[in-house]
This record gives C-alpha cells, sequence and structure tokens, in this order.
C-alpha cells in the first residue's frame, strides 16, 4: 500500500510533467550532464527562450490567450 507522501509526490509529479515547469530541470539536467561548466539560463531566460520558440514555429496554429 502506498502512502499519502507518496501519492502526492506522483501527483505532483504528473502536474509538473504536464504544466511544462519539469523542462526546466530536464533542461538544466542535459547542460550539466554534457558540460559541467556550461553557463545555463535562468529560469526566466530559458522560459522567454521556449516561449519566443513556441511563437516563432508556424506549425503552432492559434494560440488561446
Amino acid at each position: 500500500m502506498t502512502t499519502l507522501r507518496e501519492r502526492l509526490a506522483r501527483v505532483r509529479h504528473y502536474v509538473r510533467e504536464f504544466s511544462g515547469e519539469a523542462a526546466y530541470d530536464r533542461y538544466v539536467a542535459h547542460a550539466r550532464g554534457h558540460d559541467p561548466q556550461a553557463e545555463v539560463m535562468t529560469r526566466r531566460a530559458f522560459e522567454r527562450a521556449r516561449t519566443d520558440a513556441r511563437e516563432a514555429d508556424p506549425r503552432e496554429g492559434f494560440r488561446c490567450c
């Protein structure tokens, strides 16, 4: 039987993945994995670059807001 804490951890994991919040963590892990001394973008710069790339992609289509 799983404890409440384990269940909440699983829910948190899925919410972070679904919302895209975990993308920055994956980026940092990837950058550090390839070059531990590399400069990584701040979360703010990462989100800005991610948004710019998404909006520049003509395949994205319509935006809701």
